[in-house]
């Protein structure tokens, strides 16, 4: 998992990728290349959290060290993956999710309804 710093909405981080074009493989920069770095290039996808919620997926593809910048680079697939609304608290760094605790992709076409307000104030009155 990886707070989308600077998003408001899902719809923010879809216009960014937008505005950057179109490519097979995007990239984010990240100051530490995770310890766990190499289960993620063999499957593993960067859950983006939203306003402390989770709402879609990336796969990831790639690790590359920038040496003159002294950052690494984070190959992600183009598709962004819609997922299940989950709530998270906040948090630095990188988080991992066993599979089990990986909210579910939702069905291609279905955008749902649950924002990330709706999301929070359902986990904070305990109904989900």
């Amino acid at each position: 998992m990886k707070l989308a710093v600077g998003a408001e909405s899902l719809e923010d981080i879809l216009r960014w990728e937008q505005e950057r074009g179109f490519a097979e493989v995007s990239y984010i920069h990240t100051r530490h290349r995770p310890t766990r770095w190499e289960e993620l290039i063999n499957g593993g996808s960067l859950y983006w959290v939203i306003k402390g919620v989770i709402l879609c997926r990336r796969e990831i593809v790639s690790f590359d060290y920038v040496k003159a910048d002294d950052h690494w680079l984070v190959g992600l697939r183009s598709k962004n993956v819609l997922t299940e609304a989950q709530p998270r608290r906040p948090f630095q760094g990188w988080r991992y999710l066993k599979p089990a605790d990986a909210p579910k992709d939702l069905p291609t076409g279905d955008h749902g309804e649950m924002t990330p307000e709706l999301a929070r104030a359902l986990k904070e009155a305990g109904v989900w």
